[in-house]
């Protein structure tokens, strides 16, 4: 084989499918970092943006962006938007490879982790359920938390390209078990921002500096990343960015489903839910999650 040749071999081949806020600064780090991509997008607009940006190739179907890859990324809605691009005669599962890897960063429920693992096992391919944490910035700077479920081989052979786009990537078990415990990082984060909020409108109807509150308290045992990164934008009220509240009632009806599945009680993640669904009401399914804060000064307001 000639030198040109063997370094084309040498070249691992990737596609991602998904090239929404996170989807799409993700795969262009695959890319960067020396994985020739091809990008499938339900709107080709955006797949063409991203072979603009990023280089890469962009294809017409799931199928075809899944032809020769070496591992192919999902990032999408929901367990029925991840089972369309997936399956059927144009989804990825038709244009992969034996022993081709299919790493899906979707937050979706276990069960379809399962069950697209069973099917790609039928067909010779590897599967890794591999949610994310980390938001919009996090895909952007490629610093997200990965939370990954599957056969150990699978994601050991997967890791090195999630990495591209991870600080931290780690196997917690079999199929489903990443999206098991991103359901444990959304019922924490639940709880999080609800306490958050209520903590700063106290501070503000008290009469208090809210920052220099947080000055103080986040030095102590009140901090977290949602204190750290959001109570700005929460003082200031500007919600239109981050993580959408829709995405998080999905999330936190996926939590609360499988909660009463296994016989979790989780009163805070459900209560908090109703909270979404009461931002909701107020036109809010865009804003980012720490609109909790808005509904309670809606509240106060209410009250007069």
């Amino acid at each position: 084989m000639s030198e040109q040749g063997s370094r084309q071999a040498m070249v691992k081949r990737a596609a991602f499918i998904g090239l929404g806020v996170m989807g799409f600064p993700m795969a262009g780090y695959l890319q960067q970092k020396g994985y020739d991509t091809c990008v499938y997008n339900r709107t080709a607009a955006k797949a063409e943006e991203w072979t603009s940006k990023h280089g890469g190739r962009s294809a017409a179907t799931p199928r075809e962006a899944a032809e020769g890859a070496d591992f192919v990324m999902a990032c999408v809605g929901n367990d029925d938007d991840l089972r369309g691009v997936v399956l059927g005669a144009e989804g990825a599962f038709a244009g992969m490879k034996e022993g081709a890897i299919f790493v899906d960063h979707t937050t979706a429920s276990a069960d379809v982790a399962r069950e697209l693992a069973a099917k790609g096992a039928e067909m010779g391919l590897g599967f890794v359920d591999a949610p994310v944490s980390g938001g919009q910035a996090g895909a952007e700077n490629g610093v997200l938390t990965v939370m990954c479920g599957g056969d150990q081989a699978h994601f050991d052979a997967a890791k090195p390209a999630i990495d591209c786009y991870a600080r931290a990537c780690e196997r917690l078990g079999g199929v489903g078990a990443g999206q098991l415990t991103k359901m444990v990082n959304q019922i924490c984060i639940a709880g999080l921002v609800q306490g958050l909020s209520e903590a700063l409108h106290f501070a503000q109807k008290a009469g208090l500096d809210g920052r220099a509150v947080i000055d103080v308290i986040s030095k102590g045992a009140a901090q977290s990343w949602q204190m750290e990164n959001r109570y700005e934008t929460m003082l200031d009220d500007k919600f239109d960015f981050g993580f959408a509240v829709d995405w998080m009632r999905k999330d936190l009806g996926l939590c609360l489903e499988e909660g009463k599945r296994i016989g979790a009680s989780l009163p805070v993640a459900g209560l908090v839910d109703q909270f979404y669904g009461d931002v909701q009401s107020m036109g809010g399914g865009r804003w980012d999650t720490s609109s909790l804060i808005r509904r309670l000064r809606q509240l106060q307001k209410s009250y007069g």
